[in-house]
């Protein structure tokens, strides 16, 4: 099982929302990068949900229901044979007791070649399985 972190603006679609639901329909993922990292998705995989904006912090933990797949909304495949425009399902798992801020990554030295800090513009990012246990510790997940 692998993780990732999936960033969300909390004002289109925040994790208390995919709370609501129950399950969403990740969609919306543009950026070269995090399609590669969206297309290795799959189902059992776990995501962590980071808020951005004025929030910047991890919220909350889902569960990938089904692994990456074709949008719907924008279909096709690349030269390999891949969704062009991946998306996954997933529902939500638990929020997290603590919500963990940009800044206390930031200033953790564990994190420095995390791609949050160092790719800041990503939407989709692989969870290094160290990072991720230290992630979850710091956020009660």
């Amino acid at each position: 099982m692998a993780t990732i972190l999936l960033k969300t603006e909390p004002g289109e679609y925040s994790f208390e929302d995919l709370v609501r639901d129950g399950r969403a329909t990740w969609d919306g993922v543009t950026n070269p990068g995090a399609l590669i990292v969206l297309r290795g998705v799959r189902e059992g995989d776990e995501a962590l949900i980071y808020h951005t904006g004025d929030q910047k912090a991890i919220v909350g933990l889902a569960k990938v229901t089904r692994g990456a797949f074709e949008d719907p909304q924008n279909p096709g495949v690349n030269d390999k044979g891949e969704p062009k425009f991946a998306v996954v399902e997933l529902r939500p798992v638990r929020a997290a007791a603590t919500p963990v801020t940009l800044g206390a990554i930031k200033a953790d030295a564990r994190f420095k070649e995390f791609a949050l800090v160092k790719q800041g513009r990503l939407s989709a990012m692989q969870v290094p399985p160290a990072l991720d246990k230290a992630l979850r510790a710091l956020a009660g997940l």
